[in-house]
């Protein structure tokens, strides 16, 4: 048996309380990894509160990344084997001292990581990697303007925008967030509660890209502010699906609209993306030229007081919980 953060109803972080659930056993092509640390990631929240169903097969606890050492590998796996220390993004069940996943969506812990470090990658930079770089295109020279720099997803894609040539714009809710973002790269970041980022992206040309988690009323926005094919990639609707536009102007100024969610992907896809951040971002995370930028940990049993930090959003980088094997 292992320790594990089980969802008691949907509801506030409060939900979240420690129960005892059988190891995992990995199927074909699986390991079963002894979690070191697990990241904690708003899709984490959105799970407890009801409104993020696992797709059918997963572990119906939450956690989505982790870190830690292969405990058992299943029929087939190549490659790995049982002692070796990854991170891995998983269906998931992260929130537990062992956690079950594909081997191909494990990497390795890159050079100069800790495990606590490596347990902040795996979510963020496939996502990121996939929607900005593959499914958005952004390439060297290109303005790039995303909305919540200051969080996971946010310092992880102006690192990795910044590394690939690319010129950054942000924004954040906070001066002390804005100075957050201009540390890690970008070349401006604008505090949305007192300056509109829309005439700011239309005086730099408007942007090539932007990374929206925002939704709402910020999707006709950010259609104002792109620049002439320009490319707007969703990826999350924190303030709603749902608004009214007028797509003349997608048409006359042949704006792209993509975007695109990482659990429901299949395994094959994911396989992929890792395959792709093994050989083009792994390097530089070795080589030192960018890092995740961790806010605060907590242990296991203070999932709920992890997941209330997260939500007040005074948070810059990521959270994640410490699994103790003890």
């Amino acid at each position: 048996m292992m320790r594990a953060i089980e969802i008691s109803a949907p509801g506030a972080p409060d939900v979240l309380h420690l129960a005892e659930r059988p190891v995992p056993v990995p199927g074909p092509g699986q390991v079963v990894l002894k979690v070191a640390y697990a990241g904690v990631n708003r899709p984490d929240a959105l799970q407890r509160a009801g409104l993020y169903n696992p797709p059918a097969g997963a572990s119906d606890l939450p956690g989505l990344e982790a870190s830690g050492t292969i405990a058992a590998c299943g029929a087939g796996v190549l490659g790995l084997q049982q002692g070796q220390q990854v991170c891995a993004l998983l269906p998931g069940g992260g929130y537990a001292e062992y956690a079950v996943t594909q081997a191909a969506h494990c990497l390795p812990v890159p050079n100069g990581f800790d495990l606590k470090q490596a347990a902040c990658l795996p979510e963020t930079f496939f996502t990121v990697w996939s929607n900005v770089f593959q499914r958005g295109g952004l390439k060297a020279g290109e303005r790039f303007l995303l909305h919540g720099g200051s969080s996971g997803i946010g310092t992880t894609a102006i690192q990795l925008a910044r590394a690939f040539g690319a010129r950054v714009f942000t924004t954040a809710g906070s001066d002390a967030k804005c100075r957050a973002c201009l540390d890690l790269g970008a070349e401006r970041a604008v505090n949305y509660r007192e300056t509109d980022f829309v005439p700011i992206m239309q005086g730099e040309g408007g942007a090539d890209i932007i990374l929206d988690m925002v939704g709402g009323e910020y999707i006709a926005r950010n259609l104002d502010a792109l620049a002439d094919d320009g490319r707007l990639v969703q990826i999350a609707f924190l303030q709603g699906p749902k608004t009214s536009l007028n797509f003349t102007q997608v048409m006359t100024r042949r704006l792209t609209l993509t975007g695109s969610t990482l659990r429901p992907q299949s395994d094959v896809a994911k396989a992929r993306i890792a395959s792709s951040l093994l050989s083009q971002v792994w390097p530089l995370l070795s080589a030192g030229r960018i890092a995740p930028v961790i806010d605060s940990c907590f242990d296991l049993d203070q999932a709920a007081q992890a997941h209330a930090r997260m939500e007040t959003s005074t948070h810059i980088g990521k959270i994640v919980l410490r699994i103790d094997h003890d």
